[in-house]
This record gives structure tokens, sequence and C-alpha cells, in this order.
């Protein structure tokens, strides 16, 4: 299990990436977004090395482990055609719903 330290300075990086409020705002030209290219990446990797080697091995494992395909091929392609027939669905009502309201 990862240090509690790691984990707050994980947390701490994934909040200020995704937080609105900014060390320098992102409306100064280049020196806004350049913060988050430093910050967050630097944040990330510190967060890494604080993690043990073995406890990083250990992850890594069941990463490799959760990636291997446990379904069929038939059941994969079932799943991204309903996947992409929402998606078409959604884009058709919004295309709907755009004219409907063009008419008004």
């Amino acid at each position: 299990m990862a240090p509690w330290y790691a984990k707050l300075l994980a947390v701490s990086v994934v909040a200020y990436a995704v937080s609105p409020i900014d060390l320098i705002p992102d409306f100064i030209p280049v020196l806004g977004i350049l913060d988050d290219l430093v910050i967050v990446p630097l944040g990330a990797a510190l967060a890494i090395k604080m993690v043990p080697k073995e406890v990083m091995a250990e992850c890594r494992e069941k990463a490799r482990n959760a990636m291997e395909p446990s379904a069929s091929k038939i059941t994969r392609c079932l799943v991204a055609a309903i996947v992409v027939s929402i998606w078409c669905l959604l884009a058709a009502l919004v295309i709907l719903l755009a004219f409907t309201i063009a008419d008004l």
C-alpha cells in the first residue's frame, strides 16, 4: 500500500489540476498556462517517486493482469456497437433539437 504522504500529494496535484484557482491566473499570457504545465507533471513525478518500488511493482503487475482480455471478441464487438449506437442517437437528438430551436 502506498504511503499516506504519496497519496496526499497525488490528490493535491489532481485537485490543483482541476481547480479553477491557479497560482498564476490563466488570463496572463504564457505564464498562466506554464504553471499548469510545470506543477502538474512535477507533482505527479514526485508522487510516483514517493511510492516504494515493491508497491509500484505490485501495482504494475495488477494493471498488466487487468489488461488481459477476459471477454470474448463477440462480447467486445457487441459492447462497442452499443456504445457507438448510443453516441449516434445522442448526436441525432442534438441535431433534431438544434433544428427545432432554429424553426422557432
